[in-house]
């Protein structure tokens, strides 16, 4: 298949015809450049010219072989009466060849230009040993070495304004990437307030709605109608308070007061209530040292991951727990925070249950990780055999046990993560860094 021949440049076009033309009207007033004898007739000096003129045609499609014509060009120019014009264009050649070539080309020319050029300057100055000889190495400079450094300076230029305009574009697309991955772990923290915020109160009043449909009895629908609306106020103000942090993103206000340790009681207190029902109880051990002898107070996020722990570990015991105690222990040593929340979790519960989404497990998990702690969660049984301690994968003997999967007996449960075995306790365990350095995400 015969290779095809490149359309010209509509500017290369314009400069080959400007160039002949006045190459030729040159030669009609009788200018040329080689005033000493030629071999040749006047007409010869037509033929470098239209040659050099027609390649101004492939300039930029076949620098190579345009300079090869150019130079064996401009070499039988010198045996004629010459052209200014051919000169001109043959540095216009030189100069396409660097700046159009091929990366090897662009890096050979000026070398080898720069060397022809003291070659013809020592030579000159040999052979004639007169000052005058120096500016056949003058001329040599301008003709071939002088072009070709300009072409190599525009080439340098060019390719680093692409290498910046890429390195531009690489960083816009890392800096979009960054901020897709900010955009996409904000939703996932208000995800996670959110569900620590609100499903504490809807599932207690889920539980205590229940209740009261199920039992007839005024004083039992009356209890659960209370704690129904203290559990609907106090979830609207979590609501209110978490949309007020969403609209005021941002702007420079005054720091908003978020759950610490010190609500424990309070936090314990409310789970007693909702858990009333269920046949609940929960104690709470605070083996931290004294207000006045904590020495360095936790970071605020460690502070609020590990009251999230503890506020959603008692929401699955109010959802899923067998009646009993529930036993929270709360320790700090060694720079390190340790959260233990231990709840009943035999068959046959009783009363009633709110359904789990399976976010409540990922979530404290994601919190523990984030801050550099370690999570896990699972069962226990009275033998002392331990089951999954992990969210989402397996036992030390290698069974599944997923959250809102089936447990290791077979059986369907749809809640977050907490498998029902007759005689075991749902125990989990959290460990936070209590240092500042370490705390920091």
């Amino acid at each position: 298949m015969t290779p095809t021949i490149p359309r010209p440049h509509r500017d290369d076009v314009l400069l080959a015809v400007i160039s002949v033309s006045v190459g030729v009207l040159l030669w009609a007033l009788g200018v040329h450049s080689n005033q000493t004898r030629h071999l040749l007739p006047d007409w010869a000096a037509l033929v470098p010219l239209v040659c050099l003129g027609a390649m101004e045609l492939l300039r930029r499609s076949a620098p190579r072989v345009t300079l090869a014509i150019g130079t064996l060009g401009i070499i039988a120019d010198q045996f004629t009466v010459g052209s200014l014009a051919t000169v001109v264009i043959f540095t216009d050649l030189m100069y396409a060849a660097v700046v159009y070539g091929k990366p090897a080309m662009a890096r050979r020319l000026p070398v080898t230009t720069g060397l022809i050029t003291v070659v013809a300057t020592i030579a000159a100055v040999a052979w004639l040993r007169t000052p005058q000889s120096l500016l056949i190495g003058a001329v040599t400079g301008l003709v071939c070495f002088a072009p070709a450094l300009t072409g190599a300076t525009l080439r340098n230029h060019r390719e680093a304004a692409v290498a910046a305009r890429l390195r531009a574009e690489q960083t816009a697309l890392l800096a979009e990437m960054d901020r897709s991955q900010a955009v996409v772990a904000e939703r996932a923290r208000m995800a996670r307030e959110l569900h620590d915020m609100v499903a504490n109160h809807l599932s207690a009043i889920a539980i205590h709605s229940t209740a009261a449909l199920s039992i007839d009895s005024p004083a039992t629908s009356r209890e659960a109608l209370g704690v129904i609306r203290e559990n609907s106020v106090q979830g609207l103000a979590e609501m209110r308070r978490l949309i007020g942090l969403l609209r005021e993103a941002g702007a420079e206000r005054e720091a908003v007061a978020v759950p610490s340790l010190d609500g424990l009681e309070a936090l314990i207190e409310q789970a007693r209530t909702n858990g009333s029902a269920s046949g609940l109880d929960f104690v709470l051990y605070d083996d931290r040292a004294p207000a006045g002898e904590r020495g360095e107070p936790l970071p605020a996020p460690v502070e609020l991951a590990a009251y999230r722990i503890v506020q959603e570990s008692l929401t699955n015991a109010v959802k899923h727990a067998s009646p009993g105690t529930v036993t929270v222990r709360v320790t700090r040593s060694a720079g390190l925070l340790s959260i233990g929340v231990d709840s009943p979790h035999g068959g046959g519960t009783a009363g009633p249950r709110a359904p789990g989404s399976g976010a409540g497990l990922v979530g404290m998990r994601e919190r523990a990780e984030l801050l550099g702690g370690s999570f896990h969660a699972g069962t226990e049984g009275t033998d002392g055999m331990e089951g999954t301690d992990r969210v989402g994968g397996t036992d030390r003997m290698g069974r599944t046990d997923r959250v809102g999967g089936t447990d290791r007996m077979g059986r369907t449960d749809a809640t977050d993560g907490v498998g029902v075995t007759d005689g075991t306790m749902w125990r989990v365990r959290a460990v936070l860094p209590a240092e500042e350095k370490a705390a920091r995400t």
